[in-house]
């Protein structure tokens, strides 16, 4: 039976055309060329299949997501893209620093539980995604810039996906599989009805570059750094390599909507890094380099992750919080994976979509999801502060940050539904009976 979902109003128009529309062929088509899409388009094209990517947008453009986490680095280096990556200079991000008033945490991913690598980057995504984009086209894959996808027609597995290019000119893609990796875009979840609220409570963001002139020498410069303004208010400071740094506040959407009555972002984010001790004289004045960004009630959900013919990676099926930088690194994970299971089924293999995929994915999600729960009623933020510090633990929840969330051997993985909170409220009556 035939499925015909169309996203644009001029149905009837769209009909007419379709007799001279220009049709082509491939094994799999990737909707978006972020983190997620190129790195499954590349696995796919190193293994043979025919695989076209459409991308609605022109590279390079702003995105947020700009602090990576460890487990991404494993992707990049299977999908071939890692040398191209790494010419690029871009900081390296050894670890991560919480600070809380005079409290300081600093993690580092050299001292973390388990295998894995001990290293990521930090980077101007803009830069970022078209290094990998070029990297892509490269390699010969056909990637197109400014199309737009507007419908989608299902028949069994096979689809039939039309797309606009930046003239206008419409034309078919015959496609044996899609792989929606459109981000923000959300374009299945949005043509097939897939969405569905977040189990996350609304937050939002608001974020912009600076020219970083008062950087400090050395590491105080380069670390990555999350400010704790209150229990689930921080400040992210993201320094590049380039000189430049991305600050960004995060909160509660009402507490986001607090610091500019007149809705303004600038005047939100510098009342914010007013509010912040630690950085005041860093970045108090200093000049923003583009209009500061909002996000709002940015987390997001989808009712399943594939369908007969298609799947969902990164951004277009599931989106947390940004707090411990898992957005890159779930896209680029569902991306490998998803990349796979296609080219295993293109091969004959029957694949259990249902456990090989959603079933998986749904662990890790599971566990950064609790920890991003933990973070904002406190808990986790008493296991960081804790001193003194317990050396065992801290290396299993680094491990946790460094983005290894399917490792059953970590008791903070396995056992995440309640090792936090458990921890936490021991810590917290031990200090109630030394009172």
């Amino acid at each position: 039976m035939s499925l015909h979902l169309n996203a644009c109003k001029g149905n009837i128009l769209l009909k007419r055309k379709k007799k001279n529309m220009t049709q082509e062929f491939v094994d799999v088509l990737v909707i978006g060329a972020g983190p997620s899409g190129c790195v499954s388009a590349s696995y796919l094209h190193n293994n043979g299949t025919k695989v076209k990517v459409v991308e609605k947008t022109k590279f390079p453009r702003l995105v947020v997501g700009e602090s990576l986490i460890p487990r991404v680095m494993d992707h990049f280096d299977e999908a071939g893209l890692f040398p191209a990556l790494d010419a690029m200079n871009f900081e390296k991000k050894l670890g991560a620093r919480f600070i809380r008033g005079e409290e300081i945490c600093v993690f580092d991913f050299s001292k973390k539980f388990g295998e894995g690598w001990d290293w990521t980057w930090q980077v101007p995504r803009a830069d970022f995604d078209n290094t990998l984009a070029q990297e892509v086209i490269r390699k010969g894959i056909d990637l197109e810039f400014e199309s737009e996808v507007l419908a989608v027609e299902f028949n069994g597995s096979d689809s039939i996906t039309t797309v606009k290019d930046k003239d206008g000119n419409l034309k078919e893609i015959h496609a044996k599989f899609i792989i929606d990796s459109s981000g923000y875009g959300r374009v299945l979840p949005r043509l097939l009805d897939l969405d569905t609220p977040s189990k996350l409570d609304p937050h939002s963001s608001i974020f912009t570059h600076v020219k970083d002139v008062n950087r400090p020498e050395g590491e105080e410069g380069t670390l990555i750094s999350f400010d704790i303004l209150e229990t689930e208010v921080w400040l992210w400071v993201i320094p590049f390599s380039n000189g430049n740094t991305s600050l960004g506040v995060v909160g509660p959407t009402t507490f986001i909507n607090s610091l500019s009555e007149n809705k303004d972002n600038a005047e939100a984010l510098k009342n914010a890094i007013q509010l912040s001790d630690y950085y005041i004289k860093r970045f108090g004045g200093v000049e923003f380099l583009f209009e500061p960004v909002k996000l709002e009630n940015y987390s997001r959900s989808v009712k399943k992750m594939y369908g007969d013919g298609f799947a969902l990676t990164g951004n277009s099926s599931e989106f947390l919080d940004p707090v411990f930088s898992s957005g890159v690194a779930f896209a680029t994970e569902s991306g490998m994976l998803s990349a796979k299971l296609i080219h295993r089924q293109l091969q004959g293999e029957k694949i259990d979509w249902e456990v090989e995929f959603t079933e998986y994915m749904r662990r890790g999600i599971g566990v950064f999801t609790t920890y991003v729960k933990e973070w904002y009623t406190g808990n986790l933020q008493t296991l960081f502060f804790h001193q003194p510090e317990n050396p065992e633990v801290k290396e299993k929840i680094c491990a946790v940050l460094a983005g290894y969330v399917w490792n059953q051997d970590n008791p903070f993985v396995k056992k995440h539904d309640n090792v936090i909170k458990n921890m936490a409220h021991m810590i917290n009556l031990e200090k109630e009976q030394a009172k």
